[in-house]
């Protein structure tokens, strides 16, 4: 009798690490081009203006800001606020215009007078043409898919597409390894909180950010930076 409830306890948790082993692995859509359920602003309980979706893309355009919406003061850039994730692995698909900026933060909490403040953010940016169009010097930890302000993207592997072209990004995060990859090629990998993190964690741009990349699980946020935006199949795996 004993060894017949052992083997039912046996096969019962066998199959419950089954099932959140296969559950894990599941890819969970945050965008499928069809509602903007569990999207709103960072700090907020909307949307902010000017987000729209405009054939199955979400994407963010200042023509979409209506009159009505000229005195928002509320942050425009946005979350998907439905659940915090610790480690992911997140895919999206994105495309900005000549001269365009934004980014993807994670591990992000709300309080704070900006995500970038306190989220490790995946730069997304047109390389090619933003300091001619803005006046601007780069540095290289500020072009697209470097780990912004703190680690840098091989150039031998990157392959970035033209302003107006559809690229897409990964993050795959773990505190054993962190990768961003960018049109299906791994262009940087680090590991988190080391005492090389802390050293470029310390080393100037985040003085100011005593909580940058402290925490460890959070939202999923996109940045607006003024530019045209559009994002579209936007998933996440958790690990």
């Amino acid at each position: 009798m004993k060894k017949n409830i052992l083997l039912l306890v046996s096969f019962i948790v066998l199959s419950c690490s089954n099932q959140v082993k296969k559950k894990s692995n599941e890819w969970i859509n945050l965008f499928d081009g069809k509602s903007l359920e569990g999207w709103r602003a960072y700090n907020g309980e909307k949307m902010p203006p000017g987000w729209k979706i405009v054939d199955s893309t979400l994407t963010f355009k200042t023509d979409q800001i209506l009159e009505k919406d000229y005195d928002y003061t509320g942050s425009r850039d946005i979350i998907y606020g439905v659940e915090e994730f610790d480690n992911f692995d997140l895919y999206i698909e994105w495309k900005i215009p000549k001269g365009g900026n934004s980014g993807i933060f994670y591990h992000l909490k709300e309080g704070y007078e900006g995500a970038a403040v306190v989220a490790p953010e995946y730069q997304l940016l047109d390389d090619e043409n933003y300091s001619k169009i803005h006046n601007y010097d780069l540095k290289d930890w500020q072009l697209t898919a470097a780990d912004y302000a703190m680690h840098v993207p091989d150039t031998t592997q990157k392959v970035l597409y033209s302003p107006g072209k559809w690229n897409s990004s990964r993050i795959v995060f773990t505190t054993k390894n962190v990768e961003h990859w960018l049109n299906g090629k791994k262009v940087l990998s680090f590991v988190p909180w080391t005492k090389d993190w802390h050293k470029r964690r310390n080393s100037g741009k985040w003085n100011n950010a005593p909580d940058y990349g402290k925490y460890r699980e959070g939202y999923i946020g996109l940045q607006d930076h003024g530019s045209n935006l559009s994002f579209r199949n936007i998933k996440i795996k958790k690990l």
